[in-house]
């Protein structure tokens, strides 16, 4: 399954463009470093995962008020993962590369939310009247696990250090197939004609 996939990301990387996506790899890649020195430093989809994030508290409010405070939180790293599906299923792989930085950075600014859950340090934003509530303060301290913020927020950065380095990897390895303008599937030995989309 995974060789079947790299030989589609292949074949669709044969003769694109590689400028322009290139720049924005650069951006993403400086992004990345960026929040693996601080993870509460931002990127281009902050305010829009920020948005996300506070859709999924009014959605799910229906649902009570630990639901609730949770959703917040998964939907801001359900998003990204919806649109690396769509990606998939459009048959764009440098696209999912880029939904997989914006989920590597949607999970950066959720570790950087849980560590803060006993010191409450970060600002806090909330779309109703009163004072805001720490989501995860909330969470933790329902379950009885506020002590170990710390851990949680680790490991939900090796997860989000983990996908953005195989995001990056990977969108360097497209470019460089579409760098080196790769011959026709059906010139190397051992594959057959297909027909394919015009290359955009």
């Amino acid at each position: 399954m995974i060789a079947a996939f790299l030989d589609d990301a292949r074949e669709w990387a044969r003769g694109r463009m590689w400028i322009p996506r290139a720049l924005l790899l650069a951006y993403l890649a400086y992004a990345l470093v960026k929040m693996l020195r601080d993870s509460t430093s931002g990127s281009m989809f902050s305010a829009i995962t920020l948005a996300f994030h506070e859709m999924g508290h009014v959605i799910f409010s229906f649902a009570g008020h630990f639901i609730g405070s949770l959703m917040g939180s998964g939907m801001q790293v359900l998003i990204p993962i919806v649109v690396i599906v769509i990606f998939r299923r459009q048959e764009d792989y440098f696209g999912m590369a880029v939904g997989g930085f914006w989920l590597s950075f949607a999970l950066f600014e959720l570790a950087a939310y849980v560590g803060d859950s006993r010191s409450m340090d970060l600002p806090l934003v909330s779309l109703g009247a009163g004072d805001p509530e720490h989501d995860w303060y909330y969470l933790l301290s329902t379950m009885g696990l506020l002590r170990f913020d710390g851990f949680f927020a680790f490991l939900t950065r090796v997860a989000a250090t983990a996908i953005g380095a195989a995001s990056l990897v990977f969108a360097v390895w497209l470019l460089y197939l579409m760098w080196k303008k790769l011959p026709p599937v059906d010139s190397r030995p051992g594959r057959t004609t297909s027909m394919r989309r015009t290359n955009k």
